[in-house]
């Protein structure tokens, strides 16, 4: 099959996209695939740039800053300058790639590459595409969507505010408590605040870098829920085996998750039958919720209660050597190869009953 991985892009997480579409490129050689992989903005990678990626990997500090500040981190600016999207869309028109493809693996991480913008123009172009489409893409990239949605469903999820005040945040929440984008992944822009003076001053940087950079960037602050982190991939309508993260830091940060030594990833997780089951059932619950497909990612927070609280759904999961999903694949015997192609079947699948 002839396979288009889209990655790049212009948000804040093109270093992961680039990583994640590298490495599924070379799983999708591997399986016997015909792939080229398409930067976004610069156009079709060599063979060797590609190898140079996976031999860069991610760098230990989150596009946009510096080490230091309140939460671990002092943003630069708000927002990443263009959207992988608009890109995107501008390559669908230009490279002869996408009309060379049976299916695209959409391997861009967050903006409008995985907003849903992308898939609309995707299916305006007739394309085939792995993954989810325009709707889940639009609901899970909004987490205040998102937790609207869970909260209505009566799927357990943390109490949180868009955009408030350092006051209304720490009177609404408590502390400690977590901040992060609203729209956007890969632990990009994810703070942990201990403390009043810490809230106050996150609030502050984001103004700062908003007014720098002009483009107002939506922050969502979340109670924190103190326990054991879980993720529980979903291939097709099956839950992977469970996975239990144990971190350096006090949080799955963007250090954490991707670079070697700082998490410890445990799959299948050491937990009960019953809790395993209670995480699958709920992550299954969420990707119908909110209209995903194909492949997903649902993150989790056990309390000391046993209660799982559901932080978020990944539409377009990492797919680095440092990966969740991956991980959850190799503990249901599958090799990351394997998963690959699986998922580009399942789109090629698709589009024949689609067609038919």
């Amino acid at each position: 099959m002839k396979v288009v991985v889209l990655l790049g892009g212009e948000s804040e997480e093109r270093e992961v996209s680039l990583a994640s579409g590298c490495s599924v490129a070379d799983a999708l050689r591997q399986s016997g695939h015909d792939v080229v992989a398409l930067d976004s903005v610069g156009g079709a990678l060599t063979r060797a740039e590609e190898a140079k990626i996976l031999a860069e990997g991610v760098g230990r500090l989150a596009p946009g800053e510096i080490a230091g500040g309140a939460g671990g981190g002092a943003s630069v600016s708000g927002t990443a300058s263009a959207s992988s999207g608009a890109s995107a869309g501008t390559a669908l028109s230009r490279h002869e790639e996408i009309a060379w493809g049976d299916v695209v693996f959409p391997a861009l991480h967050g903006g409008m590459g995985e907003d849903g913008t992308l898939q609309a123009l995707l299916d305006l172009g007739g394309v085939a595409y792995a993954g989810t489409g325009l709707l889940g893409s639009g609901l899970a990239m909004d987490k205040d969507v998102t937790k609207r949605l869970l909260r209505d469903a009566g799927i357990p999820t943390p109490d949180w505010l868009v955009n408030p005040t350092a006051q209304e945040a720490v009177e609404r929440l408590g502390v400690p408590l977590i901040a992060k984008p609203m729209a956007g992944g890969s632990s990009v822009r994810l703070y942990l605040l201990d403390d009043a003076a810490q809230v106050e001053e996150r609030i502050r940087l984001e103004a700062v870098g908003a007014s720098e950079s002009g483009e107002a960037s939506d922050m969502m602050y979340e109670a924190f829920v103190s326990g054991r982190e879980f993720t529980v991939g979903i291939l097709g309508e099956e839950a992977l085996p469970v996975g239990e993260i144990v971190s350096e830091h006090g949080l799955f940060d963007y250090e954490c998750k991707y670079q070697a030594g700082m998490a410890d990833e445990v799959f299948p997780a050491e937990i009960s039958d019953a809790l395993a089951q209670t995480l699958q059932e709920r992550a299954l619950r969420v990707h119908r919720l909110l209209r995903l497909r194909d492949f997903s990612r649902v993150d989790f927070m056990v309390d000391g209660e046993g209660e799982a609280w559901c932080l978020e759904a990944n539409t377009l999961p990492g797919m680095t050597a440092n990966s969740l999903l991956p991980k959850a694949a190799h503990a249901a015997g599958m090799t990351f190869p394997e998963l690959c192609d699986r998922i580009v079947r399942m789109a090629a699948e698709r589009a024949v009953r689609t067609s038919s």
